[in-house]
């Protein structure tokens, strides 16, 4: 087993001392990797009071044991640290190329503490020691000059490039890790502890195999399990119109946000829609590392923006920066979209920011006096396109949203318009619409998360019986807790392997992945423990930084009916919240994972932190 397990490079930015240090074994086999390993990392070296954007949080780039494989769609990475957006746990990944470019360079992860006194770079070749260099010629520059540049300063074009753009280094709370062109890890601001660390890229080649265990058994698994994704319906819809096929599913079903959250319906969105993509200005689909579903869009702007290349705009982003602003402009969005990959920010935080804005506005909260002589109209993404710049390099009121959401709000005395969990703004899945995304962006341990517990894909017909995951009415309130703890551990797991959420070999079929490339046993049930352990573990993370039951809970707004898809059904939170800290044994006074369940993990030392 010990093959198989690497070691990580640790970056003391404060001296320049860079180091490799083993993996923990045990922490490995108990967390897998990824998220999971980086959740017991950081859980055993950062204490409360730590300043996300000081020198002493630690930023973590983890992959998993599965990452850079012949397992489908393992193309992933992680980044976790202590967010300044929310000032709790902080957790997001990337797809492209970057994570498998780094196991084959030989390290499974990057530790990076400290700040060096100016920018630098850290570049990671095989067959060459680690070593950081001057960065200022780069600072200033955007993500995707900065990718090009380093590939020319390395003289090889597979260099894979992981930077911030001017966004991050102006510390935007929710700035993201870019690579390969736009790929994010856009969630949590992560990239504004880049930043503040003056820590511009990371640039990584590598040409060395990646150890498993049992490779012929291992490989073996991994041709079963891509043709389980290749049979898989959602494979199909995905890889011919990208993720913006669901626009239209989701309209219908009242989950795609308007207006801020704050208007039923905008029969105009479905001009955003993947189908209009394809028959417009698509011009190719573009995979990560080793996936065959290839969700990822590159679309042609010549003629409206004068860009031939851009990064076609996902779900999230055409919901977040044009439905939400009652735009349906579907070349404007993109646009809008190859900005924040361009700055280096989160397409979700900055649409949800921009819409509260707007509504500021509309509502006169906010006047042209505050933005400059702007004014913030539905409708008009050519604004959005201005405030997008003006936040990347915080400028006049660009300083003031380059904040998110919660604190926009909180400037201008009306924190009820703020639609967010612990800080972190929601993605464009309305609650309303289906109960189980109420409680999984309450519970979720980095804010209103859609990626840790998907129950949306549950009930739009996902079936995963062995793991405990089948479809139920979308409205349900009574025993809606079990299938929300269950995919959370599913979707942990995932974030520990790594591999993306969208594809879905049988659990059967990634355990013995995960065995054949590890060692470990292939039960099933271990690998979900797994993933239950890392889930719980953050938890924790998150309850010594001051989280109680009272945080578990949704905006106000988003407990308001709505005459759309949804049937004025609002989820019933005393109910939701109830069942699942019964399922999960967390203790509902202090909301705080019960000694007992946290032993039954392994999490001794944990339960005595929290327990005494």
């Amino acid at each position: 087993m010990s093959e198989t397990w690497g070691k990580l490079l640790v970056v003391d930015l404060t001296t320049g001392h860079l180091y490799d240090e083993p993996v923990d074994e045990p922490a490995a086999r108990d967390l897998v990797g990824g998220a999971g390993y980086a959740a017991r990392y950081l859980y055993d070296r950062l204490s409360p009071g730590t300043d996300p954007l000081g020198p002493e949080n630690i930023l973590m780039f983890t992959t998993g044991p599965l990452v850079g494989t012949r397992a489908p769609s393992c193309g992933r990475y992680e980044v976790c640290g202590l967010s300044p957006l929310t000032g709790i746990w902080g957790e997001s990944n990337s797809g492209g190329f970057w994570g498998p470019e780094l196991r084959f360079a030989g390290y499974d992860g990057v530790v990076v503490r400290g700040r060096a006194e100016r920018p630098v770079w850290l570049s990671i070749v095989d067959g060459q020691p680690p070593a950081l260099h001057d960065a200022a010629g780069l600072w200033g520059l955007d993500s995707y000059e900065t990718q090009e540049r380093l590939r020319q300063e390395l003289g090889d074009r597979r260099v894979r490039v992981a930077c911030i753009g001017p966004a991050g280094e102006n510390r935007v709370l929710f700035a993201a890790v870019m690579n390969d062109h736009g790929r994010a890890a856009g969630r949590n601001g992560l990239g504004a502890v880049m930043g503040a660390k003056n820590l511009k890229a990371i640039a990584v080649r590598g040409r060395r195999q990646v150890p498993l265990a049992d490779r012929e058994r291992f490989n073996l698994a991994a041709r079963q399990g891509l043709e389980c994704v290749k049979e898989d319906l959602s494979t199909t819809v995905y890889r011919e119109m990208g993720t913006a096929s669901f626009v239209d599913m989701s309209m219908m079903w009242g989950n795609m946000p308007n207006k801020c959250w704050s208007q039923p319906e905008f029969e105009e969105a479905t001009n955003l829609s993947g189908v209009t993509m394809m028959e417009t200005i698509l011009t190719r689909a573009v995979p990560c590392y080793g996936c065959y579903v290839a969700c990822g869009r590159e679309v042609n702007l010549k003629d409206t923006y004068g860009v031939e290349v851009v990064d076609g705009p996902e779900y999230e982003t055409v919901a977040m920066l044009g439905s939400q602003l009652l735009v349906d402009d579907l070349p404007g969005v993109a646009y809008a979209g190859h900005l924040c990959n361009r700055l280096g920010m989160d397409t979700i935080s900055a649409g949800s920011t921009i819409s509260l804005a707007y509504l500021l506005y509309e509502r006169g909260f906010i006047t042209a006096a505050d933005t400059g002589g702007m004014a913030l109209e539905w409708g008009n993404i050519e604004t959005a396109h201005v405030l997008l710049e003006m936040i990347a390099a915080r400028q006049g009121f660009g300083d003031l949203l380059a904040q998110g959401t919660r604190r926009l709000a909180d400037h201008y005395a009306a924190p009820d318009l703020a639609v967010h969990v612990n800080g972190l703004e929601p993605a464009a899945h309305d609650p309303r619409a289906m109960t189980g995304m109420a409680l999984t962006y309450a519970t979720s341990p980095r804010g209103a998360c859609h990626m840790q517990g998907d129950v949306y894909t549950v009930d739009m017909g996902m079936t995963v019986p062995e793991a405990g995951l089948l479809p139920g009415s979308r409205f349900k309130n009574r025993g809606k807790a079990v299938t929300v703890a269950r995919l959370q551990n599913w979707r942990s797991l995932y974030n520990s392997a790594i591999m993306c959420i969208f594809v879905n070999p049988t659990p059967p079929l990634l355990a013995e992945m995960l065995a054949a490339a590890t060692g470990g046993p292939s039960d099933l049930e271990h690998w979900l423990r797994a993933g239950e352990r890392a889930f719980v573990l953050k938890r924790a993370f998150n309850n010594r930084l001051g989280i109680r039951r009272g945080h578990d809970r949704l905006p106000e707004r988003l407990l308001r009916p709505m005459a759309n898809g949804s049937g004025g059904r609002v989820p019933r939170m005393d109910i939701l919240l109830r069942e699942f800290y019964r399922e999960r044994d967390w203790d509902w006074d202090t909301g705080q994972p019960s000694r007992e369940s946290l032993l039954s993990l392994g999490l001794e030392d944990v339960a005595g932190d929290l327990w005494g």
